[in-house]
């Protein structure tokens, strides 16, 4: 890798990226040069329109830039050793899910209608909030609401009976809903901007499948939902390293 490689930063900095297709780029989600050598060629292609040629070079740039580490199983295992948790206020939550939410992972809840998962989301947007030395993150949420469950007076009256300021805590809760799968789809590849600006720890989607659900019916359609809802998990994985 060369000097001149390592010091791109910026996506216009790319062979083959000009202004305009900077802008398509931008406009699709891909803001970074990282979001770019993740992304699949077809996904350029697709939701930033452009030729096949131009998004292979392109990725094709945004991948020399990247620099690859090969570590021993010695040292990621030290690294998962200082993984931070997100203590949910619940000591038999947080036992069964081995000391709170792990960071740098997708942990799903799944239960009932009405069994407490939104709840759940909201108390973990409040508690994500709280300094690390009372089993917060210390930062910001994104919550992504696909189901019009988020309720700004509950995280209020949670917020308050737990002795925070809920003014302030509504405010470190980054907040889109969405109508749709695309809608959905679109709002994650956005979020990496978001993530890096606004310093969030944490991501919500409440929830990831209805959407998916409602929309691909049938055993037809069932192989074109599991593949773009794979490719959705995919990227909201890859979200928490940037």
């Amino acid at each position: 890798m060369t000097e001149e490689q390592e010091a791109i930063t910026d996506i216009s900095d790319l062979s083959g990226v000009g202004p305009i297709t900077a802008g398509k780029l931008k406009a699709a989600g891909f803001d970074s040069v990282e979001a770019i050598a993740v992304a699949p060629v077809r996904e350029l292609v697709e939701k930033a329109s452009l030729e096949s040629s131009v998004a292979h070079k392109i990725v094709k740039a945004a991948r020399e830039t990247i620099h690859t580490d090969f570590v021993t199983a010695k040292q990621l295992w030290e690294k998962r050793k200082d993984l931070k948790r997100l203590n949910l206020g619940s000591s038999n939550l947080d036992t069964l899910l081995g000391g709170g939410l792990e960071t740098q992972a997708i942990t799903e809840f799944v239960g009932e209608f009405g069994t407490g998962k939104s709840q759940i989301c909201m108390t973990a947007s409040i508690r994500t909030q709280l300094p690390e030395d009372k089993g917060g993150l210390n930062g910001k949420v994104l919550f992504i609401d696909t189901e019009g469950t988020f309720a700004t007076q509950r995280v209020y009256q949670i917020a308050q009976a737990a002795g925070h300021d809920p003014e302030k805590i509504l405010e470190g809760i980054i907040y889109s809903r969405v109508y749709n799968s695309d809608h959905q789809i679109l709002s994650v590849d956005h979020a990496f901007k978001v993530c890096q600006e606004e310093n969030i720890k944490l991501m919500i989607v409440d929830s990831v499948m209805s959407h998916f659900r409602g929309e691909y019916i049938g055993r037809e359609s069932l192989a074109e939902r599991q593949q773009r809802l794979n490719s959705h998990l995919h990227k909201l994985a890859e979200s928490h390293k940037h």
